[in-house]
């Protein structure tokens, strides 16, 4: 499978990979906020979508898995806020998918014109992807993209 490669890829990370970036700092999703550190990709979320960011990373078991305190969870979201860029909701396509927080994710990737979005979970966006002629990637296929 050949890829084109894009410089600066604009992507919609879903909450698991943000997750997974916090919770395993040398994995693929890790390497995609520190590529968006060094300008090689940009990052792009709703406040909704940015506010399930928080309340999911800071998640009793995602806190100890990462081995982090409360500090240094809002040491992690802060770095992230700061990286991010704010997408504007103009238009709400619900329902498109089965969960509401994937809803998030979606609306942001759609209204973020972002060259993909970046989940675990591609199967919970299938319904959309050709709708809205949307890639969706795991991190390490986003990372080669890069």
């Amino acid at each position: 499978m050949q890829y084109d490669i894009i410089y600066n890829m604009k992507v919609v990370m879903d909450t698991d990979t943000i997750v997974a970036a916090m919770r395993s700092p040398t994995g693929a999703s890790a390497a995609l906020i520190l590529a968006a550190d060094e300008g090689r990709t940009t990052l792009s979320a709703t406040v909704p979508l940015f506010l399930e960011y928080e309340a999911v990373c800071q998640r009793a078991e995602h806190i100890l898995a990462a081995g982090l305190d409360q500090r240094g969870v809002a040491i992690f979201l802060n770095y992230l806020a700061d990286l991010v860029v704010p997408v504007e909701l103009w238009f709400l396509w619900r329902p498109q998918l089965r969960d509401p927080t994937d809803e998030l994710v979606l609306e942001a990737a759609v209204n973020g014109k972002v060259d993909a979005l970046v989940t675990f979970n591609r199967k919970h966006f299938r319904p959309a992807i050709d709708a809205f002629e949307l890639d969706v990637l795991l991190p390490g296929e986003a990372l080669r993209r890069l």
